[in-house]
């Protein structure tokens, strides 16, 4: 997998070429998110955070991660760094993956919402819900916090969390210091026997495709439940909306499978390390392939496709004063059908997560 040649690590040919192929492909996706994302804000900044706009950072920061690892993996496995073989490389590694993770995990808990709350909503087969609505233009601020003064020295105070997404922001922070953990390990044991960086990282790469394949399993069941529930709705909406969970259900489930498999049996995840394996230039190619580009890139590219609707712009709220008007009917007017006016007048919050 690696040749190793008067004393210096390098990469085969072909994996050069598929670690200089990935990280253009994680730049492209990174600048879309990011000007997806500054398009997305000028048009509803009133809003603050939404889920959309919390996706496509994930996305963008988990995409820029891998295109600095995949250049910075050739330069430091070339040059034989030594800190790049233990702890550094494997926070460069296992960090964007984390954060995917963490988009995908969001996902899910927003699926749930989505399911439950369609089982409470009586008018569900009437009204039926909307998932553009619920995945991307629901805020994640707090509507009675937007008069705060200090909410523009502090965007962060008004966020309120549902309880299954902090459910989420627990699992992430948990793998995070989880990764912290090893990486201290690593960095601890670096110029000795007694602690093996291969063998740690390679704990944290099985625990973590573990972790990825249940992912994609959860998101397969909750899209085909969501799916079953949107059949019901006849409209051409509801039924634009099931492609979009169908699909992405599939593409999650598709491409998760063989990048844990690959995780599980093979060495690519370590590939930071600078050793011999016995995997020539070709097939580490493909491995690497099916592991970062069908494993991230794909289904990161595929989120980025069915959120590419910009939402609503948001127009400012303007009151105006309320003006009764008497109506005195002339005497020598009848009446045989008078007509009752009626007005009424609703503001529609966002709903919070």
């Amino acid at each position: 997998m690696l040749e190793v040649r008067e004393g210096s690590c390098c990469f085969p040919r072909e994996v050069l070429g598929v670690n200089v192929g990935l990280a253009c492909v994680d730049g492209i996706i990174a600048i879309l998110a990011f000007s997806q994302l500054i398009r997305i804000h000028t048009r509803n900044s009133r809003l603050g955070w939404t889920r959309q706009k919390v996706f496509h950072l994930l996305i963008g920061s988990s995409n820029t991660g891998y295109f600095f690892f995949f250049l910075i993996t050739i330069i430091a496995v070339c040059k034989r760094w030594q800190c790049w073989s233990h702890s550094c490389g494997f926070i460069f590694m296992a960090l964007p993956k984390i954060l995917s993770f963490a988009a995908f995990l969001l996902l899910l808990s927003f699926w749930v919402d989505l399911r439950h709350q369609a089982d409470d909503d009586e008018d569900y087969e009437e009204e039926g819900f909307s998932f553009h609505e619920a995945l991307l233009e629901m805020t994640l601020d707090d509507p009675s916090a937007h008069a705060d003064s200090l909410r523009i020295c502090l965007p962060f105070r008004s966020i309120r969390v549902g309880s299954r997404q902090k459910i989420v922001i627990w699992v992430t922070a948990l793998v995070f210091v989880l990764m912290v953990a090893f990486a201290l390990l690593m960095w601890i044991g670096m110029g000795s026997d007694f602690i093996n960086s291969l063998s740690l990282a390679t704990v944290y790469v099985v625990f973590f495709a573990i972790a990825l394949l249940l992912l994609g399993g959860a998101l397969a069941c909750y899209g085909i439940l969501i799916c079953s529930k949107l059949r019901r709705v006849r409209s051409e909406r509801a039924a634009s909306e099931m492609w979009k969970v169908a699909g992405m259900a599939a593409v999650s489930i598709i491409c998760f499978t063989p990048s844990a498999f690959v995780a599980l049996f093979t060495h690519i995840p370590v590939l930071y390390h600078c050793q011999k394996l016995d995997y020539n230039g070709l097939d580490t190619s493909l491995l690497l392939i099916l592991y970062y580009f069908i494993g991230s890139s794909v289904p990161s590219a595929f989120m980025l496709w069915i959120m590419r609707e910009l939402p609503h712009a948001v127009v400012p709220n303007v009151h105006e004063e309320s003006r009764t008007i008497a109506y005195i009917p002339d005497s020598s007017a009848v009446v045989h059908n008078p007509q009752r006016w009626t007005t009424s007048t609703s503001l529609q919050n966002q709903m919070t997560v």
